[in-house]
């Protein structure tokens, strides 16, 4: 503990290894979500979808996302993996999920939830649903570049980067999404 200012300050470590000032002073932006940077998982799984970060969800989803029984059947498709693989990727997912993230979007999907609430899709959160539910379906489903919400980085220009801001948003056929 470090006194400053007449404040008692831990300095303590987090959990990722960042110190108190470390993570006090960053220039990183805190108000979104901590990108993906597991190779493993950006390998197996963009294969298919966007890959998400782990943030989106909490511990609780991405354990039943990733059981083998629910990669059988991932949302219509075989998506299984060998134990090995399927593990490193869940620690990755858990080390960084909504529930134990110190990003602020993180944090207001978990507060958004429901206690002991995992859903198997973000676009099942209630944060996310509200975030998202002044835009027309035409501009979604109705949307050929589009499809679904599930296609964060159709309009979400930053999405790789873990940026869902306002200001990032064009929706194909449309442009900047402004509310």
């Amino acid at each position: 503990m470090v006194t400053l200012l007449g404040l008692g300050i831990n300095t303590s470590v987090f959990a990722d290894g960042e110190s108190f000032f470390d993570w006090l002073l960053t220039t990183d932006s805190r108000n979104e979500i901590k990108p993906m940077q597991n190779e493993l998982y950006n390998e197996e799984c963009s294969d298919c979808h966007f890959p998400y970060q782990a943030g989106l969800l909490p511990e609780a989803s991405w354990k039943k996302l990733l059981d083998p029984k629910a990669l059988e059947d991932h949302f219509g498709d075989n998506a299984e993996l060998d134990d090995e693989t399927r593990s490193a990727i869940l620690d990755a997912l858990i080390a960084d999920s909504a529930d134990k993230s110190r990003y602020k979007r993180s944090k207001k999907i978990m507060s958004s939830l429901g206690e002991n609430e995992a859903p198997m899709r973000i676009i099942d959160i209630p944060y996310i649903k509200r975030k998202h539910h002044e835009i027309p379906d035409k501009l979604i489903t109705g949307n050929d570049k589009v499809k679904s919400l599930s296609f964060c980085d159709a309009c979400h220009q930053k999405a790789d980067e873990g940026i869902y801001d306002d200001d990032s948003v064009v929706i194909p056929g449309h442009g900047n999404w402004t509310w």
